[in-house]
């Protein structure tokens, strides 16, 4: 089985490709204001290494490009950056459009699996293509915060959350006799210790310049961003348990944040006998990244023309 691999790039209909104007940003979220201040280059820019700055940029790139109106997310929970989240978003819209492409976007649903307190990807999914989407957690607290943003934006319904009841299984719990989705995502936990953690939390304060402090302080839960065995163990788990669900949805993916990971995977994916797996590259400035996606059915042949 050998893996179909899409050239790296920032998506053609991301809306943050030409970089964050803090003029029209600031304006639809004048708190926002506050934190920013010219960077080396003279640009306008937030210190990224800021928590309540970040929190503030999401707010206003909510606001103005994806309609949500109110979002917040308690202290010390993941605050994601909203470029990269999106693109995930637009290449599993590529994906559907090159797979299915007389699917309609209302038949669309799509499964959010650790969707967080910050409830991002069905967001951005739910506005820029009208997906029905579910988010999952096993988390009660950033849950109950997903469905305050739902309510206080009148997203009830397209969007809606179910809590998984086991922390080790994915979609065991989750997806119910008879149900079907036609795309999942997810961004797994990828580190297997809080130590683990640690170190990468340092190392990303000293890619901002800045000096580490002793605690975890870029934002999110241990479980988050910590699971026993790491990426590698939760993405196995992912596979075996996607093949018992293999007739009730369409594409199955995920992020693989680290390269290493990959021959694992598709090794996996070869033994639970996925019928076609893709691999997209994705890039945000210097950070690259992928996701990758298998299905258990047979994808329509393309019209001749």
């Amino acid at each position: 089985m050998k893996p179909d691999h899409t050239a790296s790039t920032l998506h053609p209909r991301n809306l943050h490709r030409a970089g964050y104007d803090f003029v029209v940003l600031v304006q639809a979220h004048p708190p926002l204001a506050s934190f920013v201040r010219p960077n080396a280059y003279g640009d306008a820019s937030i210190d990224f290494a800021n928590p309540q700055a970040v929190k503030a940029l999401n707010q206003a790139l909510l606001k103005q490009y994806y309609g949500v109106a109110e979002w917040d997310i308690p202290k010390h929970y993941l605050c994601p950056p909203i470029p990269g989240r999106a693109d995930y978003v637009h290449y599993l819209a590529d994906l559907l459009a090159e797979s299915y492409p007389d699917l309609n976007p209302e038949q669309v649903r799509l499964l959010d699996i650790g969707t967080g307190a910050n409830l991002v990807y069905p967001l951005i999914a739910a506005h820029a293509y009208d997906w029905e989407c579910l988010g999952v957690d096993i988390d009660a607290k950033a849950l109950r915060n997903a469905q305050q943003i739902i309510e206080a934006n009148g997203l009830q319904q397209q969007i809606t959350l179910r809590q998984q009841p086991n922390p080790a299984s994915i979609f065991k719990g989750v997806i119910l006799p008879g149900e079907q989705f036609t795309l999942t995502l997810c961004n797994p936990p990828f580190h297997a210790s809080a130590a683990e953690a640690q170190v990468g939390s340092q190392r990303k304060w000293r890619g901002l310049g800045k000096r580490p402090p002793q605690a975890l302080n870029f934002g999110g839960q241990s479980n988050e961003l910590v699971c026993e065995g790491g990426e590698a163990a939760f993405l196995s788990t992912m596979i075996s348990e996607s093949k018992q669900f293999s007739k009730q949805c369409l594409w199955f993916t995920t992020l693989v944040s680290k390269a290493s990971n990959l021959p694992l995977v598709y090794r996996e994916l070869k033994k639970a006998q996925a019928v076609t797996v893709k691999t997209v590259e994705m890039a945000q400035g210097q950070k690259q990244s992928r996701f990758v996606a298998w299905t258990f059915q047979p994808v329509p042949a393309k019209k001749r023309i």
